[in-house]
């Protein structure tokens, strides 16, 4: 658990931490829904049925409780990127799963409301450097799996010494947040299908049976 999340989280009875879980995913759906200048603290109230009181007693204002919201959304992303099925993120097989998963997602709620922590983020990151920071360090958690996945199969010779995981994550990343914006947007996953089609097979160019890409010549 990062630190974020354990904010406010110290010494709340069983009981306690069920309650302050209730508000914060009352608050992701309503958010997720609505957008955050949309939600009041008086909409999450209601949606968690809690009183006002106990509202306060978990989160003093509205920037509190969505700093709990980023960290809850953030541990979501990791987890949903830990399943059996996608292991390490850490072969061909297993990234092609993730991005077929990605596309199911999107599918199935007819592309709206995109990437949960990127549409989060999208909104935020403008707003404030403390909610900036706990964006990015959910961003660098995400990518951090990738990178790990990246470097194993760098390390089993699954891609040749010239692949970047540092590159490579920020591709996927970039692929993924870009095609579902243009998807949630166009009301179509065929430009989610297109970025990740697109940089798996830009991946796949790092596979050890294909010849290395020449440097573009340099003047003089």
């Amino acid at each position: 658990m990062s630190s974020t999340q354990a904010t406010g989280r110290e010494g709340l009875t069983s009981k306690g931490q069920a309650t302050r879980e209730r508000i914060v995913s009352a608050a992701a759906d309503l958010i997720f829904d609505h957008g955050v200048a949309a939600v009041s603290m008086l909409d999450v109230r209601r949606a968690a049925k809690v009183s006002g009181s106990q509202l306060s007693h978990y989160f003093g204002d509205k920037q509190s409780l969505i700093r709990a919201v980023i960290a809850s959304q953030a541990e979501a992303v990791i987890q949903a990127h830990q399943m059996p099925e996608l292991g390490q993120l850490d072969s061909f097989a297993a990234l092609d799963r993730w991005a077929q998963l990605n596309i199911q997602r999107l599918e199935q709620r007819d592309c709206q409301g995109g990437c949960n922590y990127g549409s989060l983020a999208g909104e935020l990151v403008e707003c404030d450097d403390s909610l900036r920071a706990d964006l990015a360090a959910g961003f660098d958690r995400w990518e951090q799996l990738f990178r790990h996945g990246l470097t194993l199969m760098c390390d089993r010779g699954d891609l040749r010494p010239d692949a970047d995981p540092e590159q490579l994550t920020y591709a996927l990343m970039a692929a993924l947040q870009g095609g579902m914006l243009l998807a949630q947007t166009a009301r179509d996953t065929a430009p989610l299908k297109a970025a990740l089609s697109s940089v798996l097979e830009y991946l796949h160019c790092y596979a050890p049976s294909t010849p290395p890409r020449l440097s573009a010549p340099t003047a003089g």
